[in-house]
């Protein structure tokens, strides 16, 4: 089939594109930002369109022609009070214009739960699939609980909180039952979706073979990892609230997604009748084997897709937009020279971050990233998907890739908490005997708390951004004499 795909730069998404291919389909991928599939190894392989699910007017042209559409769409800001109406819209304008197409099949993946005391992110999520459902074209809405694999969402906040805590006090969510399901079985279950001819509308519940609570869970994870045996407390005393600052300072999730996750986990997340994922995955994955294989991903830096890297807001304006013109703008510009090859100059600025660091007074970037967990930020423990590769739109510690050109330029936008908006640009100008790097850092400020931040940190820019640009300069020197001596 000519298959298109919404949600190409998420989690599921962008590891769905890639195993239809293998199975022979023809695949499309919608997306607000094309530029951020620009670096994914399968990019030759599919035709990408520039739409916007909540824009109705660009997602004629998106379908036409195909026969299949998966909707992999969803919010999970929970500072966003919106977002049940914008999700609600915006499957309105994608089930309108499957309708329109002539669309055969539009396959959904939702999230379980049962009941009237579903919290709002659940609610929301199967509120969607009755919305695509009440339109002309079929619909296979699929539900799912935790999905387990290197990357995603629930697997970071079980590695994170294991890891960090060797005792837990907390909330009664850890004696809540859940079915974790691993990735590769959801992937196998979304694209055998795809061969149901039946004129019907579907909603199947899948999930692996086992029921647990999260405290089970986080004890199986200390097991594979090697860890002490965790000591797991639950009082009844500790609110929602505190729950979500706490995963929020502990985990890479920062607070406003930390809160959906929250509210859902009080909610049972369990299959009554698994038939359907029995049927179509190939072996349904228990949950010890799906952490064994995730936790070997993230080991051996094999990881395709997270979900941080889905996070980001669409078209952020950059320093170089003419809409700058004539604002305020602080800029932080360093330039040094060095006999180093351009390529060699990339590749040092481009490994910036996760465990290489930041060349000088790390300690300093990890009080920052202290800081901005502290009032409900990214911080750093996002690390970086690979130490040396980068794609855009791609989340690095408390950074997006806003613009990677190979072998020349990196731009990265700051998502820490900030009165204004933040951007460090890395580039490798080739010149006759070697390469200019220029590394910039621009500030927006926003009012006058913006301004005050700018000037108090000026004196540590002078230090930190100087020492930065000749530390990059000197490692790519390295680099260009141990490719010299056949040792790189």
């Amino acid at each position: 089939m000519r298959v298109l795909v919404t949600g190409a730069t998420g989690y599921i998404g962008g590891r769905l594109v890639p195993a239809l291919l293998e199975t022979g389909h023809e695949v499309r991928c919608l997306t607000r930002d094309p530029k951020k599939l620009s670096q994914d190894p399968w990019r030759d392989r599919v035709e990408v369109v520039a739409a916007d699910v909540l824009e109705p007017g660009s997602l004629a042209a998106a379908m036409e022609g195909c026969d299949a559409g998966y909707y992999l769409v969803h919010s999970m800001d929970g500072g966003d009070e919106d977002f049940r109406e914008r999700d609600r819209r915006a499957a309105v304008n994608f089930r309108d214009a499957a309708a329109a197409s002539g669309m055969r099949r539009i396959v959904y993946l939702g999230g379980l739960g049962a009941g009237e005391d579903l919290s709002r992110h659940l609610a929301s999520r199967q509120e969607v699939g009755a919305v695509l459902a009440a339109g002309a074209t079929p619909v296979t809405e699929i539900r799912a609980a935790v999905i387990i694999g290197s990357g995603s969402v629930s697997f970071e906040m079980m590695r994170y909180l294991t890891e960090v805590l060797p005792v837990m006090i907390t909330p009664k969510w850890v004696r809540t039952r859940c079915q974790p399901i691993a990735i590769r079985n959801v992937l196998e279950i979304l694209i055998a979706a795809l061969d149901d001819a039946e004129d019907v509308d579907r909603v199947w519940e899948v999930g692996g073979p086992d029921r647990l609570t999260y405290e089970e869970m986080m004890r199986i994870y200390a097991e594979e990892a090697g860890l002490r045996r965790r000591v797991i407390i639950p009082v009844p005393v500790l609110s929602p609230q505190l729950s979500r600052h706490w995963i929020g300072l502990v985990t890479p999730l920062p607070t406003g997604v930390a809160k959906p996750l929250v509210n859902s986990l009080r909610n049972e997340v369990t299959v009554r009748d698994n038939s359907i994922a029995a049927r179509l995955a190939d072996d349904l994955v228990p949950f010890r084997d799906a952490v064994r294989r995730a936790l070997r991903h993230s080991v051996d830096r094999d990881v395709a897709t997270r979900w941080s890297d889905a996070a980001a807001s669409p078209a952020e304006a950059r320093p170089s937009d003419p809409d700058w013109a004539g604002g305020t703008l602080y800029v932080d510009d360093r330039r040094v020279r060095t006999d180093a090859p351009p390529e060699d100059v990339f590749w040092a600025f481009a490994r910036i971050g996760g465990d290489a660091g930041y060349y000088t007074f790390d300690w300093a970037w990890k009080l920052r990233g202290m800081l901005d967990k502290a009032v409900g930020g990214v911080g750093l423990r996002r690390g970086r998907r690979h130490p040396e590769e980068l794609r855009p739109g791609e989340a690095l510690d408390f950074w997006r890739v806003a613009a990677v050109d190979a072998g020349r330029r990196l731009q990265l936008w700051a998502e820490m908490k900030l009165p204004g908006e933040a951007w460090l640009e890395f580039e490798a100008v080739p010149e006759a005997r070697g390469t200019e790097l220029r590394q910039i850092a621009y500030f927006k400020p926003r009012g006058l708390a913006g301004r005050l931040y700018w000037l108090a940190l000026v004196p540590f820019h002078t230090v930190i951004f100087e020492l930065m640009a000749r530390r990059i300069a000197r490692v790519a020197e390295r680099r260009r004499d141990l490719a010299g001596h056949g040792r790189v």
